[in-house]
């Protein structure tokens, strides 16, 4: 949906680091030039095998980048929050490809939609825009290659165990968001969350899940070798 509420020069500077270096003027062409668009949550922002036009500056909301598969399972690749940059939006405009992913709304989404041609001339002629935009499509490869060998080289239990550290000790989060992250089925990481539960690492709510032993999480995340001892399951509350 075309939002005419476009965003001014300091919504821009307020979001990308690259706009504190850009001129007054450069701003206003990126603001006019750009079409202002709003996605709600759940709706696609570009789909696999489509043609790569514009490049997006999101100025509120979070759009998931994901892979699927022919039978409809989804990896989750990386998220583009306000700030940030969609290294295959990059990649296809700079090469003039097709998308080789696709991407939705996580939230509502209001974006900044650059076409390429303007997209190209900042990268050559906006040191600060060209810098911001390699560092972060470098910083992606690095998390990239982190997914593709937990993928090709970690058991989906360990990946999973991985998954639920390092975000306190509740985290709010369906067992189909996990498995749509981890590219996975609902009822295997169910499944697999159930024995984590049986063996004393979580308790599970509705749209939650407490971590009860994050040590005991480390160690099947590691793939330490052994049985993980079983204990009976936490009664909840």
């Amino acid at each position: 949906m075309i939002d005419r509420d476009t965003p001014g020069i300091e919504a821009l500077r307020a979001r990308y680091r690259w706009c504190a270096a850009a001129s007054d003027a450069t701003l206003q062409r990126v603001i006019g030039e750009s079409v202002l668009l709003r996605v709600p949550a759940g709706q696609p922002v570009f789909a696999e095998a489509a043609q790569c036009t514009h490049f997006p500056l999101v100025l509120d909301g979070t759009i998931r980048v994901r892979k699927l598969s022919p039978q409809g399972k989804e990896l989750l690749l990386y998220r583009v929050e306000p700030g940030e940059s969609c290294i295959l939006t990059s990649s296809c405009l700079l090469g003039a490809r097709d998308y080789t992913a696709s991407a939705v709304a996580e939230t509502d989404v209001r974006v900044l939609a650059m076409p390429r041609a303007l997209f190209l001339e900042l990268l050559d002629g906006v040191p600060a825009f060209r810098i911001e935009v390699f560092e972060l499509f470098a910083a992606r490869m690095t998390d990239l290659m982190s997914l593709v060998d937990a993928v090709a080289f970690q058991k989906l239990d360990q990946r999973l165990a991985n998954r639920l550290l390092g975000h306190g000790t509740v985290l709010q989060t369906s067992h189909l968001q996990l498995a749509q992250e981890l590219g996975s089925v609902r009822e295997i990481i169910s499944r697999l969350l159930g024995e984590f539960a049986q063996r004393g690492a979580l308790r599970l709510g509705r749209g939650r899940i407490e971590i009860l032993d994050a040590a005991l999480l480390r160690r099947i995340a590691a793939g330490e070798p052994g049985e993980l001892p079983r204990r009976d399951p936490p009664e909840s509350p």
